[in-house]
């Protein structure tokens, strides 16, 4: 069975400090339109603008109010290795499904680091751990032999996220892993097809933010074999791509158009990432209005 899992935003107030009661709606908003589960921290969370102590307090305060509700995962990569595995045996012990780990960035890295990289912090973490695959930022992409080689010691690395543009890479892994035991989501929305055609998990895609009722029934109809409703429903998330590329970062956009929806929260984001061109937003909610309106029509038409 497929699933659609959110990596959801992180509120921030006007002083660029986590509003908790912004991400309890944003929360609120997510498990009412049915999504599967919550990524906190990955790449639409901001990781980087948190201290390791604030990560903590904000991976508790997740798994306390959400209590059960829907999965939880937590990106926990970070650049120093000791980071990577205290967030990393934290949020196990919390409760979390797995702690979703890219490899550490800005310093290169060949496929014998990364080998090396995943096969101490497998050894070394309390419960499951999920491979982050985003070579657009990290700045190497993880080979399916490197996958393959880890896959065979260690039964704690359960999943991969495979952020990719060229869909290929993830075709690679299906070919050379085994998935009933181990879990594949595409990490572009548009990718979802392709995924689940090979058996995998379904999508980690941060559209889910914007449109989490899109998504819940887009799972829905691939679930219960619904094709024509399954490739209509697609074809929706298709026409929202396009904002991912209206701004360098769509975190701030993402925000702006939840807020756009009635999610009640500031749509606030940290330095020099807090502001966004008039022009661009208005785009965006053009794009999203139309999306929305088809997909109201189409509900009142089933």
């Amino acid at each position: 069975m497929s699933e659609i899992i959110t990596p959801v935003v992180t509120v921030f107030n006007e002083d660029e400090k986590l509003d908790f009661e912004g991400n309890r709606q944003v929360i609120d908003f997510l498990i009412k339109n049915g999504v599967d589960g919550i990524l906190v921290l990955g790449s639409a969370g901001e990781f980087p603008n948190l201290s390791l102590k604030e990560k903590l307090n904000y991976f508790k305060f997740y798994q306390e109010y959400v209590a059960d509700r829907v999965k939880l995962f937590a990106g926990t990569g970070c650049i120093s290795y000791e980071d990577t595995l205290t967030l990393s045996n934290a949020v196990l012990k919390m409760g979390y499904n797995a702690a979703v780990v890219i490899e550490p960035y800005y310093y290169a890295m060949d496929q014998s680091k990364i080998f090396d990289f995943y096969d101490r912090l497998a050894g070394e973490v309390t419960g499951n751990i999920m491979i982050y695959n985003f070579p657009a930022r990290s700045g190497i992409s993880v080979e399916p032999q490197t996958v393959c080689k880890l896959l065979e010691k260690h039964s704690n690395i359960v999943g991969f996220k495979d952020s990719v543009e060229v869909p290929s890479h993830t075709n690679l892994i299906f070919r050379n892993i085994d998935v009933s035991k181990f879990s594949v989501y595409s990490g572009f929305d548009d990718q979802f097809l392709m995924n689940i055609s090979n058996h995998g998990k379904g999508c980690i895609g941060a559209l889910s933010n914007i449109v989490p009722d899109i998504w819940s029934n887009l799972i829905k109809a691939s679930n219960a074999q619904n094709y024509l409703r399954t490739m209509y429903l697609t074809g929706l998330i298709e026409r929202l791509m396009p904002l991912y590329n209206l701004d360098s970062n769509p975190s701030l956009l993402l925000k702006k158009l939840m807020a756009h929806r009635g999610v009640p929260i500031q749509a606030a984001d940290v330095f020099p990432f807090n502001k966004i061109d008039s022009k661009i937003l208005r785009q965006a909610e053009k794009i999203l209005d139309d999306v929305l309106n088809d997909f109201y029509q189409s509900k009142t038409e089933e």
